[in-house]
This record gives C-alpha cells, sequence and structure tokens, in this order.
C-alpha cells in the first residue's frame, strides 16, 4: 500500500489524539481515583472511533489507517477500565 497524503494527515490526526490518552492512564493508574474523570466522555470518544473504523469499511478503505483507529480506542478502552477499576476502589472504601 502506499501511503497518501490524505493517509498521512488522518495518521497524524490520529496519534494526536493518542498523544493525551498515556498520560490519562498513567494518572488514573497512580492515582486510584476517579476525580475529574467523566466515562461518559470516554464513550464518546469510543463511540467517535468506531464510526471511524466502521466508515473506513464502508467506505472499502480498508488501510494501514485502520490500525491507528485501533490503537486509538484500545488506548481509551485501558483508560476505561482503569476508570471502572478506581470506581469499584472508591466504592470498596466507602463502605
Amino acid at each position: 500500500m502506499i501511503l497518501t497524503i490524505d493517509g498521512l494527515f488522518e495518521i497524524l490526526m490520529l496519534l494526536c489524539f493518542a498523544s493525551a490518552w498515556p498520560f490519562s492512564i498513567w494518572k488514573l493508574y497512580k492515582s486510584k481515583s476517579t476525580k475529574g474523570k467523566s466515562i461518559v466522555f470516554s464513550g464518546i470518544v469510543m463511540a467517535g472511533y468506531i464510526f471511524g473504523i466502521a466508515n473506513k469499511y464502508i467506505m472499502n478503505e480498508v488501510n494501514y489507517v485502520l490500525f491507528f483507529y485501533f490503537f486509538d480506542l484500545g488506548l481509551v478502552i485501558v483508560d476505561s477500565l482503569l476508570y471502572l477499576r478506581n470506581r469499584m476502589y472508591e466504592n470498596a472504601a466507602s463502605n
């Protein structure tokens, strides 16, 4: 597959989005707190990536860019799972 300019810009956009998630994941992992975190926001972002992935398949544009959609989606899933873990910690501490 040949790297096209539109594919390059799409990859760069996805990498920019992906660059923020490791910081959020690290913060959630270390703090064991849900303060300042919105699971609804994460759900909306996940939906956006899923729609982007669906668009690639519907438009028959399955190419190397798809990897970056799955990578970003994976980061948001990890972030959301840590949120749920931290909420369990907070619920256990309050009981």
